[in-house]
């Protein structure tokens, strides 16, 4: 308990203070706006490459470990869509929000827990999921909504384009392939990428913060419990039971159930504002989510933490 909590507090002081931060406008709204950019555009490829460009992947099986997070978003996706039709009978626009919410994930606040719990194995095992994640979740939230709204501005070319230009997944991909291959950066290059991210996750989980909008918690709505409930509960409770089923352990099932744990993505309201989703809902699921987050994640390592080791 004491371990958990001294892991998760440091991450939710970052949190608020970045929150904080925004609330007095220090240094300024225009400063977090390009400091996020150049966090998501620089630093956040810096750790990825220099991260696993150095690990070790020998003994992560990683069919059974991805496999497990590639089931459970199919499961959630139909378990979504069926509560949607024949239970809650959301609306078209809100229900891409709660979709959003029930199944992408904060990558700041995930690798940030990863690396505070597992240390660098665990930062590298993150990666190495988020370079399947990320890609497959972009491409069930355009179809989820091209099928629930009319927009007509989804253009699938330039969304793919997008999803290859991410520069997570170059990260990912650069550092992974230079793994494969057995190639070592230039030293004083490897180093350089190194100081780099050491910068990335204390300024993402600020940049978190500042995109929290507190007021639009008053929005409370069914749809945004079900998300909540969907998100925080069901999905870790789903991927750790799938990912048993395919014989992952150890530290393996344990970012499994963190992934599964956490928060939405802020990026998620981006992409309600762009293809027509509800953004008010969207902007009052990402905050609550990763307020009770902050509660959830510690309940959900304490329940499954003797099957971890």
């Amino acid at each position: 308990m004491q371990t958990i909590l001294y892991a998760l507090l440091p991450i939710s002081f970052l949190i608020f203070l970045g929150y904080f931060f925004k609330r007095i406008e220090f240094p300024n709204l225009e400063f977090w706006q390009y400091a996020d950019k150049f966090t998501y555009y620089v630093l956040f490829p810096s750790l990825l490459i220099y991260k696993l460009s150095t690990a070790s992947l020998g003994d992560i099986n990683g069919f059974a470990f991805v496999s497990s997070g590639v089931v459970t978003l199919f499961v959630l996706t139909i378990l979504l869509m069926f509560l949607s039709k024949f239970v809650f009978l959301f609306e078209g626009k809100a229900f891409t929000s709660v979709y959003q919410g029930a199944t992408r994930f904060n990558s700041y606040v995930f690798l940030a827990l990863t690396a505070t719990v597992l240390g660098d194995e665990g930062l590298v095992l993150a990666a190495l999921l988020m370079t399947f994640m990320i890609p497959l979740l972009n491409i069930l939230c355009i179809m989820i909504f091209s099928l629930y709204t009319l927009n007509q501005k989804i253009d699938i070319i330039s969304f793919f384009k997008s999803v290859v230009k991410n520069p997570l997944i170059i990260g990912c991909v650069v550092g992974g392939t230079l793994n494969y291959f057995g190639i070592r950066l230039f030293l004083p290059l490897e180093k350089t990428l190194g100081i780099l991210s050491s910068a990335t996750l204390p300024l993402g989980l600020l940049s978190v913060g500042v995109g929290l909008h507190i007021k639009h918690i008053k929005e409370v709505k069914l749809e945004l419990f079900s998300s909540l409930f969907i998100k925080l509960a069901i999905f870790p409770a789903f991927i750790f039971f799938i990912a048993r089923a395919f014989g992952v352990q150890g530290d393996a099932l344990a970012v499994l159930v963190l992934f599964g744990s956490m928060p939405t993505a802020s990026s998620a309201y981006i992409l309600a504002k762009q293809l027509g989703g509800d953004m008010k809902l969207m902007s009052a699921i990402i905050t609550t989510e990763t307020l009770v987050s902050i509660f959830s994640i510690s309940a959900i390592l304490m329940l499954f933490q003797n099957y971890f080791t």
